[in-house]
């Protein structure tokens, strides 16, 4: 997807600004961060997970569950329009890309082995990409 077609787009200089060296390099350099590592892996609480490039809403707590891929998993995104998906053939495999649908934030990928009584897919997500708003 290009650039572009997002609402949210702004340069890599200006990125750079505004995010810590690893949230650009995952988010906008296509990284990810090691496994069993990120802040948000163990989180717990009730709440919503947004974008940590232009905060839009991601996922919920009620659909997080716990993968043991060492990222944090999501069974289904706030919305349909909350995400985006593309192919990704990097690393001699054909993986489905996961990025933000407001701003093309690299988010993680998406894979059919999630939990069968819901969607059945997991989305396994970067703690980095994204930021956490507790419930009140």
């Amino acid at each position: 997807m290009s650039e572009n077609k997002f609402k949210v787009v702004k340069t890599d200089d200006e990125w750079q600004k505004e995010l810590t060296p690893e949230q650009f390099a995952v988010a906008r350099l296509k990284g990810t961060e090691r496994a069993f590592t990120g802040k948000l892996y163990k989180e717990k609480r009730s709440g919503t997970y947004n974008c940590i490039c232009c905060n839009t809403p991601l996922f919920k707590s009620d659909t997080k569950f716990e993968s043991g891929s060492g990222w944090p998993s999501f069974w289904d995104p706030v919305s349909p329009e909350a995400v985006v998906t593309e192919t990704d053939t990097s690393f001699g495999m054909a993986r489905t890309e996961v990025m933000c649908a407001a701003c093309g934030a690299h988010l993680g990928h998406v894979f059919p082995d999630g939990p069968r009584q819901t969607t059945g897919l997991r989305y396994c997500i970067n703690s980095v990409s994204m930021d956490f708003t507790p419930e009140e």
